[in-house]
């Protein structure tokens, strides 16, 4: 035969298109944006609802207040009791409906949580889409419930 009539690639051409294609994949990949799921956005209202309850829990077991700042401006949410921080994504809707004051205090973004379980309560909203997760903080009671909304219109 011919080298006319050879025709196909070697294991050495395919090598080398395997290599720029994987290449090309590892620089590329982390460009491409990734929004956040439905399942993640519902990990991230458990997170702080989480986040909350061990904060109520703290204030009870060691009998002094604890203060949970939630911060709309740096999408983040830092437990009081702790060093534990949750930061939103920027793709998710980030809102809070909090007290202005607290026990004759300002409240300045914080939910509080008193030695007897109780707080003043608060809101946080995580929507994305037509999803949204509200974790609600009873003011009289501390309770903390995750409440599912959908934001579809028909």
């Amino acid at each position: 035969m011919s080298d006319e009539q050879q025709r196909g690639f070697t294991l050495l051409e395919m090598v080398c298109v395997l290599a720029v294609i994987a290449m090309l994949a590892a620089v590329l990949l982390p460009l491409i944006p990734r929004q956040t799921s439905r399942s993640r956005l519902q990990a991230y209202a458990l997170q702080a609802a989480t986040l909350l309850k061990a904060d109520r829990n703290a204030a009870i077991r060691h009998q002094a207040e604890v203060t949970t700042l939630v911060d709309t401006g740096t999408r983040s949410i830092r437990s009081g009791a702790t060093t534990e921080m949750i930061r939103i994504p920027d793709d998710v809707q980030f809102d809070a409906l909090l007290p202005q004051t607290c026990r004759q205090h300002a409240a300045l973004s914080t939910i509080s949580f008193f030695a007897n379980g109780m707080s003043c309560g608060g809101s946080i909203a995580l929507t994305r889409l037509d999803t949204g997760y509200e974790v609600r903080v009873n003011w009289l009671t501390g309770r903390i419930e995750i409440v599912s909304r959908s934001t579809a219109t028909n």
